[in-house]
């Protein structure tokens, strides 16, 4: 019997074991890729007109050639003398100066502004968050945009979500991965953890084992 126990022991002794190492293990995965940056070096982001898009289109002088108007899921609109010109991809200036160009044959000397008063942006520039976030998104770009910015429009994380194995995926430097930890910057208001985002960055916010 007490040739029993001693087996059960060293059973248990070594189960323990396992779990340590395995938590342990789990604790190493969070740190498998470089901390993100906390600034980057980016040059100074220009918008770009993307699909969906709200656009106010200002013809000086010409009230009746003004137009209020949503970039089509084909990247194109349509406005009075102007039909299917190419706005996504655009600056609101490089559009302005194209729809200047089209009315130029039949108005004398058009001035045309362009402003964007709903914003999408292209596919390339929006940061996308996915994974344990409470509203898995898109959202567009902004100058000096952080991932603090971007967690609080995306709720948050679930009460599932492992946020300080989340990962950054950089678009701008070919899918190279950062780590993040959200649950210290979210959970604990740990400022440090904040860092800032680039066009086309991915977050992905795995699942919690524990």
């Amino acid at each position: 019997m007490k040739r029993f126990h001693i087996r059960v022991r060293s059973l248990a002794t070594g189960a323990a074991a396992l779990v340590a190492a395995a938590v342990l293990a789990g604790c190493a995965g969070t740190a498998r890729h470089p901390l993100a940056p906390a600034e980057t070096a980016a040059a100074e982001h220009r918008y770009r007109i993307g699909p969906l898009d709200q656009l106010n289109i200002i013809v000086w002088r010409n009230a009746e050639l003004s137009a209020n108007v949503t970039v089509r899921p084909d990247g194109r609109i349509s406005v009075p003398l102007v039909e299917d010109v190419m706005a996504a991809g655009k600056s609101p200036a490089e559009l302005a100066k194209e729809v200047e160009q089209t009315l130029s044959r039949v108005v004398r000397d058009p001035a045309v502004t362009v402003i964007v008063s709903g914003f999408q942006g292209v596919y390339g520039d929006q940061i996308r968050i996915v994974g344990e976030a409470t509203r898995p998104q898109s959202v567009p770009f902004r100058q000096n945009m952080t991932i603090l910015d971007v967690m609080i429009q995306a709720g948050g994380l679930t009460d599932f979500a492992d946020g300080n194995a989340a990962v950054l995926v950089r678009g701008a430097e070919a899918g190279k991965q950062y780590s993040v930890r959200l649950k210290d910057l979210l959970k604990r208001g740990d400022i440090s953890a904040n860092v800032q985002v680039r066009p086309g960055d991915i977050v992905i916010v795995p699942q919690s084992w524990f």
